[in-house]
């Protein structure tokens, strides 16, 4: 049986988002997360809605290894966001899926920078996945779900493709929540 009943579920609630839409009563989701560093470890708490996870360094980067670094993190976003774009394209499409599961990987290289590396990124790069289906589909059926999956992922497409994003710091006072000054991001800066 695998995922198909889900997948039922799933196309009546992305049915429903879609006449929603068409309707013109779908509005767009503001995101929030918030991070704040543990003060004795350095560990960053990341809040989202009511969830939290933590984000640490390995031991030999003075971590405590209590959770998967941001470029870990980053990976497992990419792989959570085609996973659930997969479920939502078969759910539309009507591909049927025993299971499925992906694996991502990429490489990070802490020399970035240095002499000797000035050309390596500093940011993860080489990133690939591989999707593993179990399905009584026909290759064809999955290829026109992988291709779906590909346009449609928000998470691939925001890596894939450029952005802009602003960047600013705050002053907080100490002891308190307020801010005493602030400056945007030099790159934040409209040219």
């Amino acid at each position: 049986m695998g995922l198909n009943n889900y997948l039922s579920h799933k196309r009546a609630a992305v049915l429903a988002r879609q006449q929603r839409i068409a309707e013109g009563t779908a509005q767009a989701n503001h995101l929030h997360a918030h991070v704040t560093a543990e003060g004795r470890s350095g560990v960053r708490r990341l809040r989202i809605r009511e969830h939290q996870i933590l984000s640490d360094s390995p031991y030999d980067f003075a971590g405590f290894n209590l959770g998967p670094s941001s470029p870990e993190l980053q990976l497992g976003v990419l792989g959570t966001c085609v996973t659930h774009i997969f479920e939502i394209q078969a759910a539309l499409l009507q591909v049927p899926l025993d299971s499925i599961s992906v694996d991502v990987r990429g490489t990070i290289d802490p020399r970035a920078g240095q002499p000797g590396h000035e050309a390596t990124p500093i940011w993860p790069h080489d990133i690939r996945y591989e999707v593993q289906v179990q399905s009584s589909a026909d290759d064809a059926q999955l290829q026109t779900l992988f291709d779906a999956v590909e346009k449609a992922c928000p998470i691939l497409n925001l890596l894939r493709n450029p952005q802009s994003i602003a960047g600013s710091w705050v002053r907080a006072l100490a002891g308190s929540a307020q801010a005493a000054t602030s400056a945007p991001h030099p790159e934040a800066v409209p040219a």
